[in-house]
């Protein structure tokens, strides 16, 4: 007999998500449904709104990823109204979305994911001595004394003798799949503390270039800080309100900090978490199904080749294939409310193109509180989108493979290297330790590209080119009657795209779709599983059904970001946490 495990909301994310799973006897999961649990209506606050405003507003769609929503939206602005932006402008752009990577995985490994993998508490009973031979084994990192894990070890015992676990809570320690020696955990707990204390830095460079973080800044046709290669902007000249040279000399820094954290400690940690994990490189893939829409261009936006990430889609595993992805096409992307609490105008079963996408909320589920959802009917507040009908998955395995599969070398050789360490094959990279893996190899990738965008853009300015906005764009006598456009980038978890229709120069439609709408979207009406749903059903087995932390696994290896595909509202105004078996 089946038996039915509830995690709602799944912790450790951003936002919230319930899972349920179908249990069979021998303990594999057999079915899974994924829901989000509130609704989104940033669509129906933009309707009728300046869309040099828009950016503002779709920000505010999640509170981590406000950067890639910022991009988004102005680049879909910018794409109605066909006009360019300068290079140097490109090249901010492109520091920023960097920074938002780096700083988001490393945070997302540390403080989201690495406790599904790391018994905190196993780490009081390791010895601080051995520790540091375990570190300084892998890495040059300069935190790596006995002293320094003896300090973090009190740390932590406090935490413990309190009675509770404060940052650390909400992990199953103790479950029997933690399988990390004591010293191994002790030595993650102290970079879990590095990393926050990291993370603080690293940021300033929104704020360089945005003024502030989070929610930087933006403007339509451009970067929002002016450029200023005057000497005295630096000490207080007229321009000094202007990106200077000290402010670059402070990014030049921020990059050398964040790229020795990623080399010294989140790279050489991946490796050796994975390490006794390794039958998790054969479950958690799902669709097999890939995409990107492409990001990073050296040029525009509107030179593909140009292009670091490339466009593109992988079915089936098969590498030797890239399928071209037009997110402009009606026949390529729709997105289906078989299985959403939302209605169409054209009938519950039909797909949508996003620039003809319709927000029509409709809730017919159970009225809270309630045991199951109805996964036979309307079960998530998350639409189900697709790629000329197929499930996909987005996010850094994604984008990994894409590299991978189009030749870029310094992704062949880093995954080459990498799974060579663990003795995998590329194979082992369609799973949920790959996936896990995919990120931290991005990451480097990413870093180590910082310092060439930043030399290239400190070249431009030494030659005279400070332009970093197109003011065409803001004389909007200048605009069509009607357009359309849509702005995508390559967000951390995924290809993001936002749709945007100006008429008489006022929103007509915008619809906005996110990565954690096509990895924790709903079946379709096909029957078809999401991305989540899929890999939660691909050779998982629940070992104590009230301690699911296969799921907690598989589901954190996306990094989940429901905020930006729901909004919640507890009817109580409080945050409930439960995990039922029935």
């Amino acid at each position: 007999m089946n038996t039915r495990v509830v995690v709602d909301p799944v912790t450790r994310i951003e936002g919230h998500l319930r899972i349920e799973a179908e249990r069979s006897d021998d303990g594999k999961i057999t079915g899974a449904w994924s829901s989000g649990t509130m609704v989104r209506g940033i669509e129906l606050i933009l309707q009728g709104r300046d869309p040099r405003d828009a950016w503002a507003f779709a920000q505010r769609i999640c509170g981590v990823c406000t950067l890639v929503h910022g991009i988004a939206s102005v680049r879909a602005v910018e794409n109605a109204l066909g006009y360019q932006i300068p290079p140097n402008a490109q090249l901010i752009r492109n520091l920023m979305i960097a920074a938002q990577y780096v700083h988001d995985h490393v945070m997302h490994f540390y403080h989201l994911h690495a406790l599904d993998w790391v018994d905190v508490v196993s780490a009081l009973n390791a010895d601080p001595k051995a520790t540091s031979q375990l570190a300084q084994s892998i890495s040059g990192y300069a935190k790596s004394s006995p002293g320094y894990f003896a300090d973090t070890q009190t740390k932590l015992k406090k935490f413990v003798e309190a009675g509770q676990l404060g940052i650390f809570a909400n992990g199953y320690y103790g479950h029997p799949d933690y399988r990390l020696p004591a010293e191994a955990n002790l030595m993650a707990v102290a970079h879990y503390l590095d990393a926050l204390e990291w993370q603080r830095d690293v940021v300033q460079i929104h704020t360089i270039f945005g003024g502030k973080n989070p929610h930087p800044n933006f403007l339509v046709g451009g970067a929002p800080s002016p450029i200023s290669n005057d000497p005295s902007s630096a000490t207080g000249g007229s321009a000094a309100t202007a990106v200077n040279i000290v402010a670059f000399g402070q990014i030049r820094d921020i990059i050398d900090r964040m790229r020795k954290f990623v080399d010294q400690v989140y790279v050489p940690d991946t490796v050796a978490i994975a390490g006794f994990y390794k039958d998790w490189f054969a479950r958690g893939e799902g669709l097999g199904n890939f995409m990107t829409f492409g990001d990073f261009p050296s040029e525009g936006l509107d030179d593909p080749t140009s292009w670091m990430i490339p466009s593109g889609a992988i079915l089936n595993r098969d590498l030797s294939t890239i399928h071209q992805v037009d997110l402009n096409d009606p026949s390529q992307v729709q997105e289906f409310v078989g299985h959403s609490w939302y209605d169409y105008s054209v009938g519950k079963n039909a797909g949508l193109h996003p620039y003809d996408g319709e927000t029509n909320l409709n809730y017919d589920g159970p009225k809270p509180p309630f045991e199951h959802l109805d996964v036979e009917g309307s079960y998530s507040w998350l639409k189900a989108p697709r790629w000329k009908g197929h499930a996909m998955e987005v996010g850094p395995l994604s984008r990994v493979l894409m590299l991978y599969a189009s030749g870029h070398e310094p992704t062949q050789e880093l995954a080459n290297a990498v799974l060579g360490q663990l003795d995998a094959p590329l194979d082992a990279m369609f799973s949920t330790l790959g996936r896990t893996a995919a990120r931290t190899l991005e990451t480097k990738i990413i870093a180590d590209q910082m310092s060439i965008w930043l030399d290239k853009l400190l070249a431009n300015i030494k030659a005279g080119d400070l332009a970093v906005h197109n003011e065409e764009m803001w004389d909007p006598s200048t605009w069509p009657k009607e357009c359309k456009g849509v702005g995508f980038m390559e967000a951390p978890r995924g290809g993001l795209a936002h749709y945007i229709r100006i008429k008489d120069k006022k929103i007509d439609n915008y619809q906005a779709v996110v990565p954690s709408t096509w990895n924790a979207g709903p079946r379709d009406p096909s029957g078809q599983p999401g991305a989540y749903e899929a890999a939660l059903m691909d050779n998982h087995e629940l070992a104590i059904p009230d301690q699911p932390l296969e799921i907690q696994r598989t589901i954190h290896s996306f990094d989940p970001c429901i905020a930006c595909a729901v909004h919640v509202m507890d009817p109580d105004g409080e945050e409930h946490v439960q995990v039922k078996v029935t």
